[in-house]
């Protein structure tokens, strides 16, 4: 089984002077879940290359047993730093995509057209399709076979407004993904803030925080298995 992750490109945080990027435990745990199941992992961005990392999730109490495993991976993080570029990227090669959060995808994910036809693509094809956090942001331009919005009419989550408010971000990003979700027609669930929380559609797989992403990544591996 071949799985596709793709991370953010984008590193600034508005225009606040601070970075941003992808969230070091969303990616390492699901990394791991994957590459313990048996799975080929390919790792894409948009600018290709070391995507940038969001300085804040390597704070203490944001270690988990995975991030720790990554830090001592001379390997994995080699693999981090030559992400393949998204464009060069075929649907076809792979079984299933997943997408890490972070803020940065709100800003490049969300409009990238590459991005987009990818899961179209993905989700059209049967495979699973996996985001968590702020990743749920890349469907914010994502639309099914008829022109409508892909999370129109279907159960999905992501990063609720009032965890936003809590990392003081709400007036800083380009858009809320709570609020976007349902503007878009989606069935928007949520848990217990920063608790885990998983809504699964057919193969379209939504996590709602940082708790989430080890069951996303469970039940990706449970429809490919």
């Amino acid at each position: 089984m071949n799985v596709l992750m793709v991370l953010t490109s984008h590193d600034k945080l508005g225009d606040t002077g601070l970075k941003t990027g992808f969230w070091l435990e969303e990616f390492a745990s699901p990394f791991y879940r994957f590459k313990d199941s048996g799975f080929n992992v390919t790792l894409a961005s948009p600018a290709g290359g070391q995507p940038p990392l969001d300085p804040s999730s390597e704070q203490a109490d944001f270690q988990t047993a995975a991030t720790e495993r990554f830090n001592q991976d001379g390997q994995a993080k080699q693999q981090l730093a030559t992400t393949k570029v998204l464009a060069e990227i075929d649907q076809a090669d792979y079984d299933a995509i997943f997408y890490p959060g972070g803020h940065g995808p709100l800003w490049d994910l969300a409009n990238d057209a590459h991005s987009i036809a990818l899961i179209e693509a993905f989700y059209q094809a049967n495979k699973p399709v996996g985001l968590v956090c702020h990743a749920p942001g890349a469907l914010k331009n994502v639309k099914a076979a008829d022109g409508t919005p892909l999370v129109a009419g279907k159960k999905v989550t992501g990063f609720t407004n009032s965890e936003e408010a809590a990392v003081q971000l709400t007036d800083i990003v380009p858009f809320l993904v709570e609020d976007m979700l349902q503007e878009n027609g989606a069935l928007y669930g949520k848990g217990e803030d920063w608790s885990s929380y998983l809504a699964v559609d057919g193969n379209l797989i939504t996590g709602q925080n940082p708790a989430s992403s080890e069951v996303v990544a469970d039940e990706m591996i449970k429809q490919l298995k």
